[in-house]
C-alpha cells in the first residue's frame, strides 16, 4: 500500500474549503455552492503532488454547523483532523466570528499537527482584514500563511510552493548516525550512574547500538567511571587507554554521554571522531535541524544579569544527585553566568504553560521521549518568538571550549 501524506482542509462553512480542494486537484472534486452546509461529509481524493509525492486530500464539513446533523459533521471533521499530517486552515477574513477557527487551531496544536493558514479572499478589498483576523486567533501568528483567491487558478502554484516550503513530509528520512560506515568500530561511552535504569540501555544508547549493528558496523560499549576520571585516578585513565589500544583496527568514532564531555575532550584520541548521544538525538528528533541548536548556543555570549534561561526536558524521570538537567547544567550556568535566572520545563507541556518570550535561551534535552512532530512544533513556536534554542550536548561541549564544540559537530557536517 502506498504511504501518502494526508492533507486536511478545515474551516467555517462557506470559507472556500471546497474551492481550495478543487484548486489543489485541478478538477471539480468538491461541489462549490454558496448554500451553507454544501459539504455534507468529508470528501477524499488521491493526488500526486510534484515535489511531495502521493497525497490524500480531505475536504471537511464546516466546523460551525449547528443542530444535530452539524454535530455529526463536526465529529467527522475532528476525526479527519486526527488522521491528517497537514492542516490547511481556510479563513475568510471578511467574517468576524473566529471561534470555529480557534477550535481548529487548539485541537491541531494538541495533536501536534502542522498548520498552514490560507486566507481566501472573496474580494480583494478583504486583504486589509488579514492582520486583524490573525490577531483574533491565539497562536495563529506562529504558522506560515498564504493569501489567495481559491477560484483563481493562478494561485495554484503559489499554494503548492507554500506547502512544499513549509510542510515536513511524514516520509522524510533522517539517518540517526549518517557517518557510520560498514565494517568499522564505533565506541559507545556509557557512564552508568544512579539514575540508570537496570536491565536496559537508555533509548538513545539502544538506538545507536541497533543502528550501528543494522548498518553492518560494530558497536562496542564502554562504561566510564566519571567519579574516578574527574578525580584524576590514574587507574581509570589506564583502563581507558588499555581499552582503546586493544583494537586491531582503530574505531572510527566515539559517541559519548554528554555529561562526560569534560573528560572525553582530553581522552578521545585525535584520530577518532567524537560526538554525543544528545546531539545525535536532537538532530534525529528535529528532522535534521541541528544547525538551529548550534546557532542557538551563541546566545550565551549576549547574556546579561537578570536574563532568564529555560532548561527543557521532554520526560519526567526521577531526578537524584547529579541529574544533568537540574544539577549539572544549572551548576555550570551559575559558575559562568552567576546573575542569570534559571527555569525548568519537564514533560510534554512546553510553550502553552509558559511565557516563552521572556527567555533569552532554551536549553533542550535530546527529545527522545517525545515525537518528531512535537519536537518540530516546539521549534516552530520558538522560531515565531525569536527565542534561540540549543541542546544539552551542544551546551556541555561549548562549556569545554569552542574547539570542543567544533569537534562534536564535525561528524554531522556534509550529511
Amino acid at each position: 500500500m502506498t504511504e501518502r501524506d494526508i492533507i486536511g482542509i478545515f474551516g467555517k462553512m462557506n470559507s472556500g474549503k471546497s474551492s481550495l480542494m478543487n484548486l489543489l486537484t485541478q478538477q471539480e472534486t468538491s461541489i462549490v455552492d454558496p448554500t451553507p452546509g454544501t459539504t455534507t461529509d468529508t470528501k477524499i481524493t488521491l493526488a500526486e503532488i510534484h515535489g511531495l509525492g502521493p497525497a490524500k486530500i480531505m475536504d471537511t464539513a464546516g466546523f460551525d454547523e449547528q443542530l444535530q446533523l452539524g454535530d455529526k459533521k463536526r465529529k467527522k471533521s475532528i476525526a479527519a483532523l486526527k488522521e491528517c499530517d497537514l492542516v490547511l486552515l481556510v479563513i475568510d477574513p471578511s467574517t468576524s466570528d473566529f471561534e470555529p477557527e480557534q477550535s481548529i487551531v487548539s485541537e491541531a496544536r494538541k495533536l501536534d499537527k502542522q498548520i498552514i493558514t490560507v486566507y481566501n479572499l472573496f474580494r480583494e478589498s478583504d486583504r486589509k482584514n488579514v492582520p486583524e483576523s490573525e490577531g483574533m486567533i491565539d497562536k495563529l501568528g506562529s504558522y506560515p500563511k498564504i493569501i489567495l483567491n481559491a477560484l483563481d487558478i493562478g494561485y495554484r502554484q503559489p499554494l503548492l510552493e507554500t506547502v512544499l516550503n513549509n510542510y515536513i513530509p511524514r516520509n522524510l528520512t533522517v539517518e540517526l548516525l549518517p557517518f557510520v560506515e560498514p565494517g568499522e568500530f564505533y565506541i559507545l561511552n556509557i557512564p552508568m550512574d544512579e539514575e540508570t535504569p537496570p536491565g536496559r540501555y537508555l533509548r538513545p544508547q539502544a538506538m545507536a547500538e541497533e543502528y550501528i549493528t543494522r548498518h553492518w558496523a560494530f558497536p562496542v560499549s564502554y562504561r566510564m567511571n566519571l567519579t574516578k576520571a574527574r578525580a584524576g585516578d590514574p587507574a581509570e585513565r589506564a583502563r581507558w587507554n588499555d581499552f582503546i589500544n586493544n583494537f586491531t583496527r582503530r574505531p572510527k568514532a566515539i559517541i559519548t554521554d554528554s555529561q562526560a564531555m569534560d573528560i572525553m575532550k582530553d581522552w578521545a584520541p585525535d584520530d577518532m571522531a567524537l560526538t554525543t548521544f544528545s546531539i545525535m538525538m536532537i538532530n534525529y528528533m528535529s528532522r535534521g535541524r541541528l544547525s538551529e541548536f548550534v546557532n542557538g548556543i551563541m546566545a550565551l555570549n549576549t547574556l546579561k544579569p537578570g536574563d532568564h534561561i529555560l532548561i527543557a526536558e521532554a520526560c519526567n524521570h526521577s531526578r537524584i544527585k547529579e541529574d544533568i538537567g537540574t544539577v549539572q547544567i544549572p551548576k555550570l550556568l551559575r559558575k559562568f553566568y552567576p546573575d542569570i535566572l534559571i527555569d525548568h520545563a519537564f514533560g510534554r507541556e512546553f510553550v502553552d504553560d509558559l511565557d516563552i518570550q521572556h527567555f533569552k535561551l532554551v536549553i533542550h534535552c535530546g527529545g527522545c521521549m517525545i515525537s518528531n512532530q512535537r519536537m518540530v512544533a516546539r521549534l516552530r513556536d520558538l522560531n515565531s518568538t525569536g527565542v534561540p534554542i540549543t541542546n544539552y550536548g551542544i551546551f556541555l561541549s561549548f562549556m569545554q571550549g569552542e574547539k570542543t564544540l567544533e569537534r562534536v559537530i564535525r561528524p554531522w557536517i556534509n550529511y
